[in-house]
């Protein structure tokens, strides 16, 4: 098992010692660019991470929400794309039809890129209707690392929040984390 954090602007700063990748919250909707984008992705590089960037999906309009995301995440081969499906903080989510028409819309933006869908046991279990996750299921579910609660494949497990997301990855060595990346 490989080990990562995910952060955003919370977390503007982060030790990367001893992590084998970080995914960074590069936007969210259609207006939010996490304003320290930049710092945490050369601070994830320099330390030989893959990096991965996500958006934290609204309702609405899903075409430009998935433009606006992949013109402020940097394109680098190898990188890794996520959707973040949760309940916003107005109390809505993303439809499971939106979530699968953003990652398809990702997917087709950016065709060489991994594409990932992140969401909590509880959406997997109970808003999730087609188990669409695009290349592969990020899941978050706060029991021992690497054992999720769940019958479905996944890639990176979140396995806690404290004091700060913590994620492990079902890959054997970063090389091949990396290798499954550039796929």
């Amino acid at each position: 098992m490989l080990h990562g954090v995910d952060v955003s602007s919370h977390q503007s700063s982060f030790d990367p010692d001893g992590l084998d990748f970080v995914f960074i919250k590069a936007t969210e909707g259609r207006s939010y660019v996490n304003p320290h984008l930049a710092e945490q992705v050369k601070r994830a590089r320099d330390a030989a991470c893959v990096v991965g960037f996500y958006h934290f999906l609204w309702p609405g309009d899903i075409n430009a929400q998935a433009e606006y995301f992949v013109d402020k995440a940097s394109e680098k081969d190898g990188d890794l794309l996520a959707v973040d499906w949760e309940e916003n903080g107005e109390g809505t989510r993303a439809s499971n039809a939106e979530k699968d028409s953003f990652i398809r819309a990702v997917k087709r933006l950016r065709p060489h890129n991994k594409v990932l869908l992140y969401c909590n046991r509880y959406f997997w279990l109970n808003h999730d209707t087609t188990s669409y996750a695009g290349d592969g299921l990020w899941i978050a579910d706060y029991v021992p690392q690497g054992n999720p609660r769940i019958q479905a494949s996944w890639r990176i497990h979140q396995y806690t929040d404290q004091p700060l997301d913590r994620d492990v990855a079902d890959f054997p060595s970063r090389a091949a984390l990396l290798d499954w990346a550039k796929g």
